[in-house]
């Protein structure tokens, strides 16, 4: 199974971001960020990812499905 790599430029992803990538509404993505399925961080009122972490969890729910 090939590694997926996230083309986005910047290190830290945006709910808006994630949900954009995925095709999923922001709702979504942030309740996966609330139970911890993605690690993230909060400044304020905004969840932040990593780039890597998000690549990593992707990868990692790919691996948990095959």
């Amino acid at each position: 199974m090939d590694w997926i790599e996230v083309p986005m430029d910047q290190e830290w992803l945006s709910v808006a971001d994630i949900a954009g990538y995925m095709g999923v509404s922001p709702f979504v993505v942030t309740g996966v960020l609330r139970q911890g399925g993605i690690p993230a961080v909060k400044f304020g009122r905004e969840w932040r990812v990593a780039r890597t972490d998000f690549e990593e969890w992707i990868n990692a729910q790919r691996r948990a499905e095959a």
